[in-house]
């Protein structure tokens, strides 16, 4: 019987360490967390001695538990640790499992949501970017109804009338909506450019002013990415008009200039020629469409020389590097046929 007694003695002793140290690490982490929110650095002190306390309070909390699991005649934390032990298996424990339960779900959600397939080709497609857009919004989704319920459910054990407590926060929740208008309006945005896939993360767009790649988007925010890796914050409210240069397929424009001197149906032709090579390139043509290269001819008479223009379909995101490519190669090709390119030029006359 003693030894029996002795063995329970120690498991509740070995649960209470370890149920000590989350609460701890969870308060600390929190704590933290709200720390890191703050925007002056002097205030970090503060967060760092309210966890410190945090760790003081729990660690007093086991060991008056402890007190009582032992039976130890110390005061007063033989009477603080009756009360915490009535208080854990009355009530307390339940909270401590719904809170537990609530945090292992919200780490989860983002490994379940790795496990949806994404799309196994290594081409840019609609339909990476839906799954990309509805991963990052089924995340965000998940994880607030997890710590609402989570909180809701706690609460509940601890003796409040939920009912009640959603009923008031119902009436503040209006009054809170009124103030909070442009929130709402971001997400009914949000929602609809989702619905209408709109734009996904993954791809290039313009939104006003501002060009770059979405790198997040949920239903209040969408966040891009310039070339300069400069990262924008654009509520969903605010985008009335938006333009994705990667959706199903794209287009590199590119002017070719050569000068007045040159025999201009001699260089449509070296130009026709170097865009049908460029297109039959085997390191270049996946990045092309099934729809070949155009040489539109002559676009216009500019005051320094005679403007070509060559359209180049190509696949989405892709634009950008055949464009560079044919550039280079269309001026060494010119440079090898003697073809001039018109560039400025000052005449000096003395008089």
């Amino acid at each position: 019987m003693e030894t029996s007694s002795l063995s329970l003695q120690i498991l509740t002793s070995l649960g209470l360490f370890i149920l000590g140290f989350w609460l701890g690490r969870a308060g600390a982490a929190l704590l933290g967390w709200l720390g890191r929110l703050t925007p002056e650095a002097r205030d970090d002190r503060y967060w760092r001695l309210a966890g410190w306390l945090w760790w003081g309070l729990v660690g007093l909390g086991v060991f008056s538990l402890g007190v009582f699991v032992w039976r130890m005649p110390l005061e007063p934390f033989y009477p603080w640790g009756q009360r915490l032990y009535g208080w854990l298996g009355e009530r307390g424990l339940a909270v401590l499992l719904i809170l537990g339960a609530s945090v292992f779900f919200y780490r989860l959600v983002p490994r379940l949501l790795q496990r949806l397939p994404a799309g196994t080709s290594q081409e840019f497609t609609r339909e990476q970017v839906r799954a990309q857009t509805l991963k990052s919004v089924l995340e965000s989704v998940l994880k607030v109804l997890i710590v609402a319920l989570g909180v809701l459910l706690a609460l509940s054990n601890l003796g409040l009338n939920v009912t009640a407590l959603l009923a008031g926060a119902g009436v503040v929740g209006l009054g809170i909506s009124l103030a909070a208008q442009n929130l709402i309006r971001d997400v009914i945005n949000g929602f609809f450019i989702l619905l209408e896939d709109q734009y996904g993360v993954g791809d290039v767009i313009t939104v006003g002013q501002l060009s770059g790649g979405v790198e997040r988007f949920n239903l209040r925010v969408t966040v891009l990415r310039d070339l300069e890796g400069r990262v924008h914050f654009i509520p969903n409210s605010t985008i009335q008009q938006v333009t994705v240069m990667s959706r199903d397929w794209a287009r590199a424009v590119v002017d070719v200039q050569v000068a007045y001197e040159a025999p201009i149906d001699r260089a449509l032709e070296v130009v026709r020629d170097e865009v049908q090579a460029f297109y039959q390139d085997p390191d270049w043509r996946d990045k092309f469409t099934e729809n070949p290269p155009e040489v539109l001819g002559v676009q216009q008479l500019a005051d320094s020389g005679i403007v070509i223009r060559v359209l180049l379909n190509a696949k989405p995101k892709e634009q950008w590097a055949l464009g560079r490519e044919f550039r280079r190669r269309i001026k060494l090709r010119l440079d090898a046929e003697g073809i001039p390119i018109p560039y400025p030029t000052r005449r000096v006359i003395q008089g």
